[in-house]
């Protein structure tokens, strides 16, 4: 993870910023870095326990899935099988955990970390996106391994990968937006964070993730796609990485708006709040 950071860093220096902008960048980094470190430090897999985590779902869902219930899939030059359900499932996950994982921890960095909130000279606004990248950056483990197995299944990897941040920038903005807009009111409203936990639960199953998209009744499968942006992106992942071919265009760009108004509305939340955020805590 320390090679994705470096990396990174090296990349924002050949965008063009100011000095102060480059010098939030380079804390953010640290941020993230530090954010990763703690999480599994002590621990015998270090950073390797996300895709420990990630592949333990995907055995579960697989065998409950493809297995007992025997859901059956038709993906155009997909063979049918176990396996490729797995890769097919996992491909969906992927994003669902970064998203869940960096928005349930963005919800509670204001209140779990008084002292950086008090600090006059400290950029609040770069708190709830640290747990953002953390988990994005964690997905990207279990993003790497997909890509290997599609590539032993298949015998092919398609050209459309290479749109793969396009939809990252989409489900980045999302999750930021409501990770801000959650870390803010998490200040004022300590329920928040379950809230959050049951609202997940329910999006998690009104999202074509673990089932496919056929399986939703006609009259409500155009409201789930355009009302709801992770299944938009659930299966965008699945256009790009196992199929070859976007097929959900007009989706992904009513996803990609309603990504960004979210980021605006709940960034302008957050810094409307900010100010009194260390009079409360």
């Amino acid at each position: 993870m320390r090679g994705v950071l470096r990396k990174a860093g090296k990349l924002g220096r050949l965008v063009p910023a100011s000095d102060l902008q480059r010098a939030k960048f380079d804390l953010l980094r640290t941020l993230v870095r530090r954010d990763l470190e703690a999480r599994y430090k002590g621990s015998v897999l270090g950073n390797l326990w996300p895709l420990v985590n990630q592949l333990s779902q995907l055995l579960i869902y697989t065998y409950v899935f493809a297995i007992v219930l025997k859901v059956k899939l038709s993906l155009q030059g997909v063979p049918e099988n176990n396996f490729t359900f797995g890769l097919w499932l996992f491909t969906g996950l992927i994003p669902w955990m970064s998203f869940t994982g960096g928005l349930t921890q963005a919800a509670i960095s204001v209140i779990a970390q008084p002292n950086l909130v008090k600090k006059v000279v400290f950029p609040l606004a770069l708190l709830p996106i640290v747990p953002v990248v953390s988990a994005f950056i964690e997905s990207a483990f279990g993003l790497i391994a997909l890509i290997f197995f599609v590539a032993l299944s298949i015998h092919t990897l398609h050209p459309t990968l290479a749109l793969l941040p396009l939809v990252w920038l989409t489900q980045l903005l999302l999750t930021t937006g409501l990770g801000y807009l959650a870390a803010g009111l998490t200040v004022f409203l300590r329920d928040i964070p379950q809230v959050l936990a049951v609202v997940l639960n329910i999006w998690f199953y009104m999202t074509p993730i673990i089932y496919p998209a056929s399986a939703i009744p006609a009259e409500f499968r155009d409201w789930i796609f355009w009302l709801n942006p992770l299944a938009t992106i659930s299966e965008v992942y699945r256009d790009l990485i196992l199929v070859g071919e976007v097929k959900h265009w007009g989706e992904w760009g009513v996803a990609a708006a309603i990504s960004a108004i979210v980021f605006a509305g709940g960034f302008a939340v957050y810094k409307r709040l900010r100010p009194v955020f260390a009079d409360v805590l």
